[in-house]
């Protein structure tokens, strides 16, 4: 079956203004998304913006765009207004891939596409990945997740979860303890395969007390009762850009030819 990827790009980033637009040999970080999002069985990519200097940027070397509203709360929402203005059916698979992944291996694209096929009692598909250190574990900024046998998600957290009771004290903290043994930890990774269907229901709820507690989106789903596949990526996930730093390596990495499979 066919899937589309919709890589939404804002300018206003925080950290790191103009983002979409930061030359990596020679090229806008957008269009190197762009090109691995093309590697993958994608029929359709599409760059959604709210900004007219992406938009012509992306028009420059042929990617579709779509012009959104600046106003959307959420990721998800801006993916709504696109399903919608491409008029895709309820069962059709979007996958959204960052705009600030020039590196990500499309490989890992068609995985969570593929999934919705698989599972067909989900309406969003995603990924993650082992933690083998504790650190990761208690950063409030790495997300973790719960999944059950079949891979359907109970719980994503910025907390430890799941909590070893017979071996960390009540208090512990990332100094004072070790992962036990056969107790798999799993890190989130942040790409979503969606059916169109449930973009339109997510937009019509409102914020979840457990999203807006967390501010992770995905709990709003897991709220109303929609089944999120979570599986083991492939391969590891290529580093993103979120900072200077970042982007100065991620430079580095495609100028001396370097590639995630």
């Amino acid at each position: 079956m066919s899937f589309t990827v919709v890589i939404p790009a804002r300018y206003a980033s925080s950290r790191l203004p103009g983002k979409p637009m930061a030359m990596i040999a020679g090229k806008p970080m957008i269009q190197h998304v762009c090109e691995r999002a093309q590697e993958s069985r994608a029929s359709r990519v599409v760059v959604a913006t709210d900004d007219q200097r992406i938009e012509a940027a992306c028009q420059a070397f042929g990617a579709e765009v779509v012009m959104t509203s600046p106003h959307h709360a959420s990721g998800t929402d801006r993916l709504e207004e696109v399903a919608r203005k491409l008029g895709l059916d309820p069962d059709h698979r979007v996958v959204n891939v960052q705009g600030d992944e020039p590196l990500i291996p499309p490989a890992l694209i068609n995985q969570v596409a593929d999934n919705l096929d698989y599972f067909p009692e989900a309406s969003i598909a995603t990924l993650c990945e082992r933690i083998h250190d504790a650190q990761q574990v208690f950063n409030p900024n790495v997300v973790k997740v719960v999944f059950d046998n079949r891979g359907m998600a109970h719980y994503f957290s910025r907390a430890p979860i799941p909590w070893a009771r017979d071996f960390w004290p009540a208090n512990a903290s990332v100094a004072d303890v070790d992962l036990p043994e056969g107790i798999g930890y799993f890190r989130h990774i942040g790409i979503y395969g969606y059916r169109a269907s449930v973009l339109s229901q997510f937009v019509s709820w409102p914020p979840a007390p457990t999203e807006q507690v967390e501010a992770l989106e995905q709990l709003r789903a897991l709220y109303n009762g929609a089944h999120i596949h979570v599986d083991i990526a492939d391969r590891p996930p290529a580093p993103g850009v979120d900072t200077e730093e970042d982007l100065a390596r991620v430079r580095a990495l495609i100028e001396a030819g370097g590639r995630y499979a």
